[in-house]
């Protein structure tokens, strides 16, 4: 049974704005249409405070000690979300929204963004969302591998810490 017609997607645009957040409406608007949201007019300030705004509280999700603190976080986040899920054609077929019609972008994307994070969590595990282990890295990574074991938010980060790790042993 697949309930999740959000859940990746959204993580990947949450993870995508927070390690490299958008100046200006007009940089949130293109990275929402590359991520494949449909945008019902163009951002305003508003919006960009909005979206500013729920990613602090996303990261701060991400940040979370233990699962209840996550959680909870991610649940006051939902609450501020809250619309009920609609059914919707726009775009090329029938999936589910949940938001209200007219909504700003600001709120659309705050929506978007609990649902999905609540739904990749909830799916996958609630120690799919955190930070990279590299030393120096502090980007978020959502794993969405399939054995759930994810560490590095690249490739790249991943060989640095090994190659730091390898050298650390011949070091001794």
């Amino acid at each position: 049974m697949q309930l999740n017609p959000y859940g990746a997607d959204a993580v990947r645009l949450a993870v995508a704005l927070a390690n490299e957040r958008p100046a200006t409406p007009e940089a949130l608007a293109e990275r929402c249409r590359a991520a494949g949201l449909l945008l019902d007019g163009p951002p305003g300030e508003d919006d960009l405070i909005h979206v500013k705004s729920m990613l602090d509280d996303w990261e701060a999700v991400v940040d979370a000690g233990d699962d209840e603190t996550r959680a909870a976080r991610l649940n006051a986040m939902l609450a501020a979300a809250a619309a009920y899920p609609r059914l919707t054609s726009h775009g090329g077929g029938w999936h589910l929204h949940y938001r209200d019609e007219g909504r700003p972008l600001g709120a659309v994307l705050h929506a978007l963004v609990a649902v999905g994070t609540a739904f990749h969590l909830a799916g996958r595990g609630m120690h799919r969302l955190r930070r990279c282990a590299a030393g120096n890295c502090s980007l978020i990574l959502a794993d969405l591998s399939r054995t759930g074991r994810q560490r590095y938010c690249s490739t790249r980060c991943a060989n640095r810490d090994a190659v730091r790790r390898h050298r650390s042993r011949r070091a001794l």
